[in-house]
């Protein structure tokens, strides 16, 4: 039951972050540019030492970077692949195909998010809490994240909001599913090593470069920085 109680959390907490970002949407450059840094800060601070502690007994470090490294390349390869696969017009093609992609990302990691809350609750009630409290600090930048993407690339609000149900819904998902299946823990930490580049694919390669790109302020800047720490700070807690 608990468990449950907390994936219903994560559906809120989504939902919250990706209806901040519909209705500022003329705020959308501050929105991504702390979205890139809300990417990069979970991919640094949370995806990758969770990849490496899971990884620790079977792994060492250089193989779970090799890993993330694939993650990164296999992402950059996929996105590259849509821009040359599209035709039409750019504007509603290729970019709504690299919009759809990058929230299909972003999903599969909240996805990723659930399985992890469920796997931490089979090891022991404290454990899945710990991971739960971390996991809902950054599902509202999840949301977040996954409207600045759609709009971004010239997606409407129907279609927006439309994949932040989708992302909203897959942690739940992925908390149902792990009651029914054991991963080992190696094996999680690979996962979690090739979402990490994902991640810093989306927030290095988008993200980053994008906001800045449309405003070149100072305030830009700081609301990447801003969301770097904020991550950090709700990660440390979370897990202190």
């Amino acid at each position: 039951m608990t468990v449950m109680i907390i994936g219903f959390a994560t559906f809120l907490s989504t939902l919250l972050g990706g209806t901040f970002a519909l209705r500022h949407r003329d705020k959308l450059h501050l929105i991504m540019g702390f979205s890139a840094g809300a990417v990069i800060g979970v991919a640094f601070f949370d995806l990758l030492p969770e990849a490496m502690a899971l990884a620790n007994a079977s792994h060492r470090a250089s193989t779970v970077s090799l890993m993330m490294g694939a993650g990164f390349i296999v992402y950059l390869v996929l996105d590259r692949a849509v821009i040359l696969l599209s035709h039409g017009d750019e504007e509603h093609g290729v970019l709504q195909h690299r919009g759809t992609l990058g929230a299909a990302g972003l999903t599969m990691h909240s996805f990723l998010d659930g399985t992890v809350i469920g796997f931490a609750f089979q090891l022991s009630s404290a454990v899945g809490a710990i991971v739960s409290v971390a996991v809902l600090t950054h599902d509202f930048s999840d949301g977040i994240n996954t409207v600045s993407l759609i709009l971004k690339d010239n997606g409407n609000r129907k279609r927006a909001s439309l994949w932040l149900v989708t992302d909203a819904v897959a942690p739940v998902l992925g908390i149902f599913l792990t009651r029914f299946f054991i991963l080992p823990q190696d094996a999680l930490g690979d996962v979690l090593a090739v979402f990490c580049g994902f991640f810093l694919y989306i927030g290095a390669s988008e993200l980053l470069p994008e906001s800045y790109h449309a405003h070149p302020k100072v305030l830009t800047t700081i609301m990447t920085l801003l969301g770097i720490v904020v991550l950090f700070v709700a990660i440390q807690i979370a897990k202190g």
